[in-house]
């Protein structure tokens, strides 16, 4: 094999370092516009349809006032010792308005424990319902419920292993239904009629069902939570918040807020949390009265007792001293008597009361009994006093005493149970309903205005996103400035031709896992005056000067990677050479998926791999092409070893023989980074070019490919840039101008 003198291998510099061009960025944001705005706008459809789809959440409201608490005590006001004349706690009514203990009774007044679902379509089953469209005929029989069909409920009663179990209802015919436990494995539990108590699993389900509104085959689910659960969803949809409440101070009034899909249930709800909340604190108030009354009721009998024996003993005694007068200062001892032991009396009542409430070491509790201690003091002196009466009067004050103070006491306890009866019957509270509950006439969420303008700029930023995305990794060479920086001359950029791509057709063969585009005519003699061939013109002009010394006649087309366009470059390179006159010939040296053959509408077989192996002579491999001066040779029969055939020295024969009847010989090779045949078939030939792809092969790889070719002793004459299109990311980042003229 005859090598050919090459030139000097020249150094490839370094890339620039990497930056960001926002006017590139910007271009990519042009290139791609309707892209952005194809998803820009599916999203802010799919936003209009969720908006749609979404269940409406309402809200209802009521106002509450927790006025200043009242108190009632049996013996008196102590209001002054303890503070209860004080504002209310506001915060500690809050707690008692979401406490089990009032939401538990309203769950057992409005039967939120008590669920009813109906066997909805996938995804748009609620909104079907909530809008009220009826069901077509061709869905007759199928279990889902439609628009203005529903299940009314008139008792569910479940044991308590039950409570949470979903209960399917299946409609029948005539007001027949069955009755199924839910589950992954539903169990038939028997059947009933709408409108009679019918019981299931040995009484554990007791169920009527009121009302049936829906056709045969529609199902619903019926189910039984637990109190707690069911407390606990009444409280996650309830808010209570005080209003007005300021550096004045607390105002006393509580907003309840509550939300839900149900009007009338939001509506129910709400009135039965404000009224439960006024009944438990009625309750709580007469509970006081009924505390201190109970007490006093406990007392008088034995005051009575106390009272009839000391008239029983004054009346014996007078008897027995034939009646003694009082003095004076014996009745007035007697009436100080009466004042001090009544006064000691309703100390004793306070300290019983308030002994259930403080400690002993209480302020309030060491006053009480200060004075106490005082009133006793001044019986003792009065006790003295009448010790220095006579005998008798001695003896009839203190009996008589005994029957006076007994008798004002026991008068002052009926006085003071009439008055607790009578503050029991009337006890009103500290709370009133000043605003019953009242529903929004709109939904509060879902916020249909907000969430298609969410959505759309969502799907506008993902879709700016994804573009910039892509294009920041996509490496690709996008202006001949990018190839020149590595070392490599641009000989030409073609354009991407549109005429070209109707040429192209997919062929896949039995042995290939995936089809293969090709080319099923050439371009120049299809469209002449194509903007890409014009550039193939230019290339032809240029070459013609950078030729001039080289030494044969022979053109590589090799390139980086696959699938860049070199056939196409070799075949219409040929073909605008031949129509300025010149003899080509156009080799398909790509033994392995070689395909220019498709573009004269001949066969592979018969071409050069036959010519190599002896099978067939030079006459018999050179085809004409489609116009004057331009041949071909194919491929030819796929070898097994096409490295090895083109290292032969008949491949060297050929290339001589070739050169010497033709003007121009031109090979088409495989890719130099995927094979070693490029660099085999170059060695032989005095001019090579690098075809590269617009936006498809990276800098790194022309490097690669260029310094692979060097280390095989070939020296790369350029290259050309194909495919290039005219895009806003080129224009706006590297300010490339590609024209046509007309």
């Amino acid at each position: 094999m005859t090598d050919v003198p090459q030139t000097p291998s020249r150094s490839v510099p370094a890339p620039a370092d990497d930056e960001i061009d926002l006017g590139r960025l910007f271009g990519l944001l042009l290139d791609h516009k309707w892209l952005i705005i194809a998803v820009t706008a599916l999203f802010a459809l799919g936003g209009i349809i969720y908006a749609q789809l979404a269940t409406p959440i309402f809200r209802g409201d009521g106002l509450v006032q927790v006025e200043q608490r009242s108190s009632v005590s049996p013996l008196g006001d102590l209001s002054s010792v303890l503070g209860e004349g004080a504002q209310a706690s506001t915060t500690a009514e809050v707690q008692i308005l979401q406490s089990r203990m009032v939401l538990g009774q309203v769950v057992d007044r409005t039967d939120l424990d008590t669920v009813v679902l109906p066997h909805s379509l996938p995804v748009i089953g609620e909104f079907v319902q909530r809008r009220g469209i009826a069901r077509p005929g061709f869905m007759e029989g199928r279990s889902s419920v439609w628009g203005g069909e529903s299940l009314a409920l008139g008792r569910l009663d479940v044991a308590n292993h039950l409570r949470g179990t979903p209960l399917v209802v299946t409609v029948g015919e005539e007001g027949g239904y069955t009755l199924r436990a839910g589950g992954d494995a539903p169990q038939l539990l028997g059947s009933g009629r709408v409108g009679e108590l019918a019981s299931f699993r040995d009484g554990d389900i007791l169920l009527r069902i009121a009302q049936i509104d829906a056709p045969a085959g529609a199902r619903f689910t019926v189910m039984k939570r637990s109190r707690a659960a069911a407390i606990g969803q009444l409280r996650s949809r309830l808010s209570v918040s005080e209003e007005g409440g300021g550096r004045g101070g607390s105002t006393g009034m509580l907003r309840l807020t509550l939300t839900g899909t149900d009007r009338e249930e939001i509506r129910r709800s709400l009135d039965a949390v404000a009224q439960t909340f006024l009944t438990q604190n009625v309750e709580r108030q007469s509970a006081q009265a009924e505390q201190s009354l109970a007490f006093l009721e406990e007392q008088a009998p034995e005051l009575r007792a106390q009272l009839s024996s000391a008239e029983d003993s004054l009346n014996e005694y007078r008897v027995e001293q034939d009646s003694v007068d009082l003095s004076s200062e014996a009745q007035a001892v007697i009436q100080q008597f009466i004042t001090i032991e009544q006064q000691i009396n309703e100390l004793e009542f306070q300290e019983a009361e308030l002994a259930q409430r403080v400690t002993p070491n209480h302020p309030s509790y060491l006053a009480l009994m200060r004075q106490k201690r005082q009133l006793e003091s001044q019986k003792a002196e009065l006790n003295q006093r009448v010790s220095q009466l006579p005998a008798a009067q001695q003896e009839v004050v203190r009996r008589t005493r005994d029957v006076e103070v007994n008798q004002a006491i026991y008068v002052n306890v009926l006085n003071k149970m009439q008055e607790l009866q009578i503050a029991r019957a009337g006890t009103v509270g500290n709370v009133r309903i000043i605003d019953d509950a009242l529903v929004g006439g709109g939904p509060i969420e879902p916020k249909k205005p907000l969430i298609v303008v969410l959505a759309t700029l969502l799907g506008g930023m993902l879709s700016v996103g994804l573009v910039l995305v892509r294009g920041l990794l996509r490496r690709g060479v996008e202006s001949p400035e990018q190839i020149e920086e590595t070392g490599l001359p641009v000989y030409a950029p073609v354009p991407l031709s549109e005429a070209q791509q109707k040429l192209v057709k997919r062929i896949k063969h039995k042995r290939d896992r995936k089809g293969q585009e090709v080319a099923t005519a050439v371009l120049a003699e299809k469209a002449p005056a194509d903007t890409s061939i014009e550039a193939l013109r230019s290339l032809r002009t240029g070459l013609h000067f950078a030729t001039m010394e080289a030494t044969d006649n022979r053109l590589v087309i090799t390139g980086p990677s696959p699938g860049i366009g070199k056939s196409f470059i070799a075949v219409n390179l040929a073909a605008v050479c031949a129509q300025a006159g010149q003899k080509v010939l156009v080799v398909d040296a790509d033994m392995r998926k070689g395909h220019i053959h498709y573009a004269f509408g001949g066969k592979s077989e018969g071409g050069l791999s036959d010519l190599l192996t002896g099978k067939a002579g030079l006459h018999e491999v050179i085809r004409p092409g489609n116009q004057e001066g331009l041949s071909y040779i194919s491929r030819g029969s796929s070898p097994p070893n096409p490295s090895e055939l083109l290292a032969h020295k008949r491949f060297s024969e050929f290339l001589a023989q070739v050169s010497e009847q033709y003007d121009l010989v031109i090979l088409d090779t495989p890719p130099i980074l995927a094979v070693t045949d490029a660099a085999v078939v170059a060695r032989q030939c005095a001019t090579t070019l690098m075809a590269v792809r617009f936006q498809f092969n990276t800098v790194k790889e022309i490097q690669i490919a260029t310094r692979r070719l060097e280390n095989a002793g070939v020296s790369t004459k350029g290259a050309i840039l194909n495919a290039m299109e005219r895009k806003a990311a080129t224009y706006y980042g590297y300010g490339y101008y590609n024209y046509s003229y007309k």
